[in-house]
């Protein structure tokens, strides 16, 4: 596959005995009997590297100090010879002032304000916009106005107009768009698209795709937390799933989708569930204890009192250094210490979208807030050949109907990725890596998330959540309701 020759860098496994004794996939064909050990999900390349090559080094403006922001940064921390922050907008003070101290940035390129950064002469090379939700359009356009390209965390907009926009705006100034749709550098789902490609399981019939949010997680981001309001923020399935749509849309391999419809509610977390005698925040609550969204339980307990303030902790007190008296005191004060059940939430918890694609194939998408398992997916496709299942980070399984035989896939991966950017499987890494190598090479080809793939799949978010809305399925052409 060229994007893993190309954009990956894989080496050679290393042959010592131990990485020897793992087969290869296609050694691993075969019946499987019950109770047979699985295949592990990665092989482990020992001799595999970051591309060695800087090209040259990058400098970059980050919009936007949170946790997404932060997590993009530390890849001039661990490849500095490839990325160099150069500046900072961040309207919080103490986020800002801790980003501009760890990347020991010039105080005349910190900026409380993106239009001060704006109307600077060009400084960087790129930008990295990692602003909320509702706020990516106008530095978008903006930034692409004055020639840099641009990273930006998605959803790419709120609304299709403004989607449209920034992509019209980008292509006029001759910029590069890269959107942040992480799953697309997932290896297990680029290792599932290589095996859909090379027709192991015949043609595509309907790929079954599922993202358990994770029950806490669900309570923290999207019922006390900054996705939870539409008005602020916006619908769940634009913010969280847009990128499952992605998959799908990239799996399907340019057959453009015909008809889709949607069903969705906001379950359990309304004020008509609210518990007797419970209070209005967690840690004034006689009955939290018995409450599985307890913020005391998820940020105190399982968390700052085990001495772990990354995310979600970081998120509660950000304004400040995170230690066990500011998270007691955000959570006595904050939105995230309320009453589950007394929050101003209003996206749905559980969505199905079900899509109709040229040539008659079917997926079907499902959404859900109440897992035990968090950001796990699942995804199985059905081919007139074979059917392929995977879940979470894999391995992939074939099962050949021909043959009946299973193969087992496993995702070679780099141990070398810093632990920093291994989230989403080190899929943080490599969007990272191929903004920054097509940057410095001025390659395009190297964003596999560019301007017109992802306005075709967030126009598709679009017309799922209106088919949600009006309860009527909605046609499609050139990725807009059918007139």
């Amino acid at each position: 596959m060229d994007f893993l020759r190309r954009s990956f860098r894989w080496s050679p496994r290393n042959r010592s005995a131990s990485a020897a004794k793992t087969p290869s996939s296609s050694e691993q064909t075969g019946s499987s009997s019950e109770g047979e050990k699985r295949e592990p999900w990665c092989i482990l390349d020992f001799d595999a590297k970051p591309d060695p090559d800087p090209h040259r080094c990058v400098n970059v403006l980050i919009v936007g100090a949170g946790s997404r922001g932060k997590c993009y940064s530390f890849f001039a921390v661990h490849f500095s010879k490839r990325m160099k922050v150069v500046g900072v907008v961040e309207p919080r003070t103490y986020p800002r002032e801790d980003f501009q101290n760890m990347h020991s940035i010039d105080q005349n390129n910190v900026f409380e304000d993106w239009k001060e950064a704006v109307e600077r002469e060009k400084f960087a090379d790129a930008v990295i916009i990692t602003t909320p939700d509702r706020l990516h359009k106008d530095p978008a356009v903006a930034f692409a106005k004055k020639g840099y390209h641009i990273l930006l965390e998605k959803p790419m907009a709120v609304t299709p107009e403004d989607c449209e926009e920034i992509v019209s705006v980008c292509k006029e100034n001759g910029v590069m768009l890269a959107v942040g749709h992480i799953l697309r550098y997932y290896p297990v789902a680029q290792k599932i698209k290589e095996i859909i490609d090379n027709g192991m399981i015949g043609d595509v019939v309907h790929i079954q795709h599922m993202e358990p949010v994770g029950s806490w997680h669900f309570a923290h981001s999207f019922v006390r937390g900054n996705w939870r309001n539409e008005k602020e923020s916006t619908f769940s399935l634009l913010a969280k799933s847009c990128h499952d749509i992605d998959l799908i849309n990239f799996w399907m391999g340019g057959k453009r989708c015909l008809k889709v419809s949607s069903f969705g509610h906001l379950s359990h977390f309304t004020k008509e569930h609210k518990p007797a005698g419970s209070a209005s925040r967690c840690l004034e609550c006689s009955v939290e204890q018995t409450c599985p969204y307890s913020a005391k339980k998820i940020y105190l307990t399982d968390h700052a009192e085990k001495g772990r303030y990354g995310w979600p902790v970081n998120v509660v007190c950000s304004n400040e250094e995170c230690n066990i008296e500011n998270v007691t005191e955000a959570l006595k004060t904050g939105p995230y210490g309320r009453c589950i059940y007394e929050c101003d939430n209003d996206v749905v918890t559980n969505q199905v979208v079900n899509m109709e694609f040229e040539g008659g194939v079917t997926a079907a998408f499902t959404m859900m807030a109440f897992t035990y398992k968090m950001g796990v997916r699942s995804t199985t496709v059905y081919g007139t050949k074979g059917e392929l299942n995977c879940i979470g980070r894999g391995p992939v399984e074939v099962h050949e109907f021909l043959t009946a035989k299973r193969s087992t896939h496993p995702i070679t991966m780099a141990v070398c990725i810093p632990s920093h950017l291994m989230g989403h499987a080190g899929a943080d890494y490599y969007i990272l890596h191929n903004f920054i190598t097509a940057v410095a090479k001025n390659e395009p080809s190297y964003i596999l998330t560019g301007p017109a793939e992802t306005l075709e799949s967030h126009l598709l978010v679009f017309e799922a959540e209106k088919s949600r809305k009006e309860n009527r399925t909605i046609f499609l052409e050139n990725g807009r309701e059918k007139m």
